[in-house]
């Protein structure tokens, strides 16, 4: 009788295998250490991934489904509507709306507070979010992103209220972003630490790949929109002449601008360094959104074990008082945190 025919499948190295931690586990693990968690949090955070992988599926193929370039109208910024802002923003609310642990959702695109419809249950969290972070790098295929943040509501049970949505960044439960580049990655913390998670397009799931994470003391990046150099505080402009030139206690730093704050978050955690996007002549207030960017990041940042100041103040300290308020960001390594504030500050 034959020998039957036995074929060897190879899965590669094990190293390259999928086999990890998935961020559903991940969440799944913490929950169980909580006794007096209820799966809210976990529900949330799910809805929240699965929006993240609708955007990324289309901001991967943008140029192939009509979806790049302008819509034709503002925000509430006043800046151009990008198509995938709107569909990003569209997915998220969409996603997260009917679950049943929101109470309230504020939105960097949308001017008022978004409440959740009567039909669906009223929640115990707050979501912020920024649907798609440097969407000005959309048409030339550049790094982009979502960023997002929770708390708890403090009004009693229905419908959340712009009191929710005020909350200081201290008061956050998680925070974290979504960069869609060569691949995507989802970083997020408690504020305990930073884990981060790469997707893997073939199983559709993310997997950890940066446990607790920890920005350097110091790094030799400077992130900043140069150009603008001008427009600065002669404080700011001397630390930037000061950092970028070498002396006998320092190499010169590097600059390197992305432009999406994502983006550039994304590596001065990874590698150290500052990011800056400072107050000047036409943006007194800052440019940023306390809300939806700067308090988010800074939560992240610090959790890391990082800084993050206005240029006189912890951003997570910072009083909200309006849904779209603005503030100038000092954030990264704390030595280099420490010394630009040195400068800002004489």
């Amino acid at each position: 009788m034959p020998r039957a025919m036995t074929r060897t499948v190879s899965i590669g190295p094990v190293e390259d295998t999928p086999l990890g931690m998935t961020l559903e586990r991940h969440l799944l693990d913490r929950q169980r250490r909580m006794p007096e968690a209820t799966g809210d949090f976990t529900g949330l955070f799910q809805q929240i991934m699965l929006a993240a992988k609708i955007i990324g599926s289309r901001v991967s193929k943008a140029g192939l489904s009509d979806i790049l370039g302008r819509t034709g109208t503002t925000n509430v910024q006043g800046e151009q509507v990008q198509k995938l802002d709107e569909f990003a923003n569209t997915v998220i609310v969409q996603t997260v709306e009917a679950g049943g642990h929101v109470c309230v959702m504020g939105s960097e695109e949308v001017e008022n507070p978004i409440t959740i419809p009567s039909q669906y249950p009223q929640g115990k969290y707050v979501l912020q979010f920024d649907p798609l972070d440097g969407s000005g790098n959309i048409d030339i295929n550049a790094s982009i992103g979502t960023i997002f943040s929770i708390h708890r509501r403090v009004t009693p049970p229905g419908q959340g209220s712009m009191k929710d949505l005020l909350q200081k960044g201290s008061e956050i439960v998680a925070a974290g972003y979504v960069i869609y580049g060569s691949s995507n990655m989802l970083v997020y913390s408690t504020g305990d630490q930073v884990d981060g998670f790469t997707y893997d397009p073939g199983v559709g799931e993310f997997f950890l790949s940066h446990p607790d994470i920890r920005i350097p003391q110091r790094g030799g990046i400077y992130s900043i929109n140069e150009g603008n150099y001008h427009n600065w505080s002669e404080g700011t402009q001397k630390w930037v002449d000061w950092i970028k030139t070498p002396d006998e206690n320092k190499k010169a730093y590097r600059l390197r601008y992305i432009g999406a704050m994502v983006a550039d978050i994304h590596r001065t955690l990874l590698r150290g360094g500052i990011f800056v996007y400072p107050r000047d002549v036409k943006n007194k207030k800052g440019k940023l959104r306390l809300l939806y960017e700067a308090s988010p990041m800074a939560f992240l940042v610090e959790a890391a074990g990082g800084a993050a100041s206005d240029g006189k103040n912890r951003i997570l300290d910072i009083q909200p008082t309006e849904l779209h308020q603005r503030t100038p960001v000092f954030i990264g390594s704390p030595d280099d945190v420490a010394d630009a504030l040195r400068f800002v500050n004489a």
